[in-house]
């Protein structure tokens, strides 16, 4: 198959993107990206090679160019998975009987140490001097600590209702991915917290929704907002080199496993589906720990 050819084919995949998957047009141009690059790399290094005679040796070549090119490892993957679904598409099509991209695995990706803040900046961000006494202050000055003591996740805190929160018991009831359900518990600290909360709340707001963060007019708080109160108070830390409602997720997991907690616990407060989740906080727990020896250990 002439290099012609197979650009005709990687039109015709991008069309069935387009219009069938109903892909973005910016998804669509990184997979016609990635796949002309695939289809230079065939005819520089093997004259144009019929796209149903490439082997897994020759992903592997074309995987081991990018590399030695500095492509990072992430890119690399999905370029990989672009070249895979492809194929797919090719043998759907009947154009080629085997995809040899199926059983190749790409290069391993190291994942960064999560971004989170120590008790002592977190206590500096929450002084009540920082906020005021009206209702939005103890609204965003409570929904901050929420975050830092539950772990809970932006959309989590935001779908938040009044009923959700039992008192008695001190318990919140979130819901999170694919609607999975958990109790997390609070203190009495911030039982007594979320109680004047509510009544400035219901005595400065009218029309309330049922949710139990809103804005003026009672309706629900909407995404960049929560980013943007949370981001604004984080930045007080200069030392912080991301500040998002994510960092508190982060600084709550790190803050528990620092401080003994078991990391199943730490797993079901944090509503991970699996183990695997939860344990990149324990590299940073780990991380926190050679700081500490370094500073304090003589022969460190």
């Amino acid at each position: 198959m002439k290099f012609g050819q197979m650009m005709l084919l990687i039109e015709k995949y991008t069309g069935y993107l387009r219009y069938e998957k109903n892909f973005s047009l910016h998804t669509e141009i990184s997979y016609s990206t990635d796949l002309r690059q695939f289809a230079e790399f065939l005819r520089e290094r093997f004259s144009g090679m019929d796209i149903k005679n490439v082997d897994s040796d020759v992903v592997r070549m074309w995987i081991a160019s990018l590399m030695e090119a500095g492509i990072a490892a992430r890119s690399v993957n999905r370029k990989l998975s672009t070249l895979k679904s492809f194929y797919k598409y090719l043998q759907r099509i009947n154009e080629v009987s085997v995809n040899p991209a199926k059983k190749i695995t790409g290069p391993k990706t190291s994942k960064p140490i999560p971004s989170f803040v120590n008790n002592g900046d977190m206590e500096k961000v929450l002084e009540e001097s920082n906020f005021g006494n009206t209702f939005e202050s103890l609204r965003d000055r409570i929904m901050i600590e929420l975050f830092y003591v539950t772990g809970i996740r932006r959309a989590e805190l935001i779908g938040l209702k009044d009923a959700d929160v039992d008192f008695i018991a001190e318990t919140i009831l979130v819901t999170g991915k694919r609607n999975k359900q958990r109790l997390i518990p609070f203190s009495d600290g911030m039982k007594t917290m979320i109680e004047q909360y509510l009544v400035a709340r219901n005595e400065s707001v009218e029309n309330l929704s049922g949710y139990l963060f809103v804005k003026d007019n009672g309706q629900r708080l909407y995404p960049m907002l929560v980013h943007r109160i949370v981001t604004e108070n984080l930045s007080q830390i200069p030392t912080l080199s991301k500040t998002s409602p994510h960092v508190l997720r982060h600084s709550f997991a790190t803050g528990m496993l620092n401080n003994g907690a078991d990391i199943n616990a730490v797993k079901e407060l944090l509503g991970h589906s699996s183990l695997a989740a939860t344990e990149i906080y324990t590299h940073t727990s780990f991380e926190e720990l050679k700081k500490i020896y370094n500073k304090a250990h003589p022969r460190a």
